[in-house]
């Protein structure tokens, strides 16, 4: 092949004796199907009299509350009789309060259920459990950055090990990535950490990557499953600690029940603006919600695809997905499977559970409001694919309640939108159409439209309480407890951080508003997201992508000024929240994105960052991040060739229905070629990528002079 020296050989030959996979252990997956449950040995577990209580609270303060603002809403509307605008309005409202109180009723709940939880919560300690179960560490990878992936699951692998506990425990990177650069930069950056941690780390890169994620993790199940208790699912981003994931192990193996429990991740390293929120947000106020939650849930809770411990034969039995009847967006793979998966696995009967102060899991998030934007439209997607799922036979009413609040938080965009726009038309109309005082019919008074002022002042102060009491009182518990106070930077520190977030959170809201909106536009129009790879550092855009991407919003906001303005000034003001952040959409959009000083949005994690955070950014820094290409990289190194092409499946029989184009194309340019720099500099991305998965073929670029 290439030119490699003799001192390579002998290192070549021994990668290429390793088993670069265990042996195999098939579990089965049957097909998934909605329409019925296949799984009858196993009978739900009846809901306790005091879970009944905690869901029937939930819902009756939700219900109370969305009745008494409805009607003070009527009172506003009917002063002069409700016209069928300001119905439409008053039915928006309903909707749209509902929601509100729905999550305001949750949180309230996390409130008082973290009052009296002790303060060190999200920091067990102790002397860990003895554990005694197999588990797979599974970190599935779509063309991420190979060295970023593997320093963070370094960190986690030596985390592990300071437990004692590793020997209970395998690793496998799972690739899906179709960038053949980073295809082979991955697999030299586990064969440096194989070297490194000397510990059972696997590799495994599907050339076809059907059903992506969801399709990924049940791959490695039929062919690895059968010999593990559990698996834990991670994320390119993901982080835990090695006492965490034992503890995780512990809980599962203390309730043979339980087929899922998931933890709540933390955000960390947040470096731009918008990070920077996102992170400090997601600290303060997360862990009350995620307590609500999981106080009402109970064994009825909800799965968000990574950093949570599965019993795989429950998973292999019941969690199968099917593929959705028609064309795409609605059709074919769903995207967003965590929700599918562990609403299945309740059905047959397993718990799914939250531990939400375990503490020890962490997550990143994308650097700009344009990335974050961009993953919610695959997220939008996969939520209203959902509406075919909802009515699937023999779910848990629960499981069909995330569903549709999955469903609601991508609804209420529009709705949102569609409210502000009949409030102004209401308003245009009254200023500019003459109106009927006297309606058809014997009437003795002229009938005045009008509204209540006063009143709707009072509505919109109690709507505005309903979603920023929850944040108040997320702010009082920091303020209550001296130790997680002084990890916020003390109580002025976290203060003015709450009040800054709400500032910078309401001026992006309406942008969001308005993506959130088109892309349920687009998905019922027939506009396939598709599945594209997440920035994670940079969220720096150039100036002409800023303007693209930010123009409708801004176009929305000179609009609404306009038509506000042309009723009155006090309307203007009135709609200024929302029409300043639509107008001032680019600058908001570009100062954002930027790296942004860490005074201000304080989090413990950052000011006394984890051992394992620790470890994971060290090595991330001393990493050589530089990609060479892929064809160049293997012919320099003999033994990252002979790692490749130990892992290459069998060649496939020859079949017409099998001929790859992009490999018959790149044989053909290799065979014209007289060199291999020749050869390299015609071959596109895809060809590289086939001749990368057919053996003769890479044999046949690499032997060229």
């Amino acid at each position: 092949m290439g030119p490699v020296s003799r001192a390579q050989r002998p290192i070549a030959e021994d990668i290429a004796a390793q088993r670069l996979l265990p042996a195999e252990a098939p579990l089965p997956m049957a097909p998934g199907d909605l329409g019925k449950n296949r799984v009858r040995d196993r009978i739900p577990a009846p809901v306790t009299p005091a879970m009944a209580w905690r869901r029937g609270l939930i819902l009756l303060s939700t219900a109370a509350l969305t009745g008494g603002g409805g009607y003070e809403m009527y009172r506003v509307l009917q002063v002069g009789g409700v016209t069928v605008l300001e119905a439409m309005v008053l039915a928006l409202f309903l909707v749209l309060l509902a929601w509100v109180a729905f999550s305001f009723a949750s949180a309230m709940a996390g409130f008082f259920v973290l009052l009296v939880h002790r303060p060190g919560a999200f920091a067990p300690d102790g002397e860990l459990p003895a554990i005694a179960s197999r588990t797979a560490m599974l970190l599935p990878t779509y063309n991420e950055d190979p060295h970023r992936l593997t320093a963070r699951l370094r960190a986690i692998i030596e985390s592990l090990e300071t437990t004692s506990r590793g020997k209970l425990f395998d690793w496998y990177v799972l690739s899906d990535s179709t960038d053949p650069d980073i295809w082979v930069a991955e697999e030299k950056a586990v064969l440096a950490l194989r070297q490194a941690v000397g510990t059972r780390l696997y590799y495994r890169h599907r050339a076809d990557n059907t059903a992506r994620k969801a399709g990924n993790i049940s791959e490695w199940i039929t062919r690895f499953g059968g010999v593990y208790d559990f698996m834990i699912v991670l994320d390119a981003d993901s982080l835990m600690s090695g006492q965490t994931i034992v503890r995780l192990v512990h809980a599962m193996e203390s309730n043979p029940s339980a087929g899922l429990v998931q933890t709540l991740p933390m955000v960390v390293n947040a470096r731009s603006l918008f990070s920077r929120v996102q992170q400090f947000a997601g600290r303060l106020y997360g862990p009350m919600i995620a307590a609500g939650v999981a106080w009402w849930h109970g064994s009825e809770g909800n799965y968000w695809g990574h950093n949570a411990i599965i019993r795989v034969k429950a998973f292999a039995e019941a969690a199968a997905l099917p593929q959705l009847r028609g064309r795409k967006p609605f059709g074919g793979h769903i995207l967003s499977h965590d929700f599918v998966e562990a609403a299945l696995m309740r059905r047959a009967g397993w718990g799914i559970y939250m531990l939400p102060t375990l503490g020890g899991s962490y997550e990143e998030v994308p650097p700009s409001l344009l990335d974050f934007a961009a993953r919610d439209r695959r997220w939008c997607q996969g939520n209203l694919q959902h509406l075919a799922v909802v009515p699937a036979r023999g779910l848990h009413w629960v499981s069909r309640l995330h569903f549709m609040v999955g469903i609601g938080a991508y609804l209420t965009a529009p709705l949102w939108l569609l409210f502000l726009l009949l409030g102004m038309l209401i308003s245009l109309q009254a200023r500019f159409v003459r109106p009927e005082y006297f309606p058809k019919g014997f009437s003795l008074f002229p009938s005045w439209p009008a509204q209540d002022p006063v009143l709707a002042i009072w509505v919109f102060a109690a709507t505005m309480g309903l979603l920023l009491l929850p944040k108040l009182l997320s702010l009082i518990l920091v303020w209550m407890r001296g130790s997680v106070r002084r990890q916020f930077g003390g109580a002025l520190r976290a203060s003015a951080g709450l009040f800054a977030e709400i500032v910078v959170s309401a001026l992006m809201a309406p942008v969001m508003m308005i993506f959130q909106s088109i892309a349920v536009v687009e998905i019922l129009a027939g506009r396939d997201a598709g599945w594209q790879t997440q920035r994670r550092d940079d969220g720096t855009v150039e100036r002409r992508e800023l303007y693209r991407k930010y123009g409708v919003p801004t176009l929305c906001g000179v609009v609404m000024a306009a038509s506000a303005y042309a009723v009155s000034l006090p309307l203007l003001l009135w709609m200024s929240p929302v029409i300043v952040g639509l107008l001032f959409a680019v600058p908001i959009g570009a100062l954002s994105a930027r790296p942004a000083s860490g005074k201000l949005f304080v989090t413990p994690e950052e000011r006394e960052p984890p051992a394992v955070l620790r470890r994971a950014n060290e090595l991330s820094a001393s990493a050589d991040l530089a990609i060479k290409p892929a064809l160049v990289e293997l012919r320099g190194d003999a033994a990252l060739l002979a790692f490749h092409v130990a892992q290459l499946p069998p060649p496939r029989a020859a079949r017409p229905e099998t001929v790859d184009p992009n490999l018959a194309v790149g044989r053909a340019k290799v065979d014209a070629s007289e060199t291999f720099d020749q050869a390299a500099a015609h071959l596109s991305s895809r060809e590289v990528f086939s001749i990368l998965n057919d053996g003769s073929a890479l044999s046949a670029v690499l032997d060229k002079r």
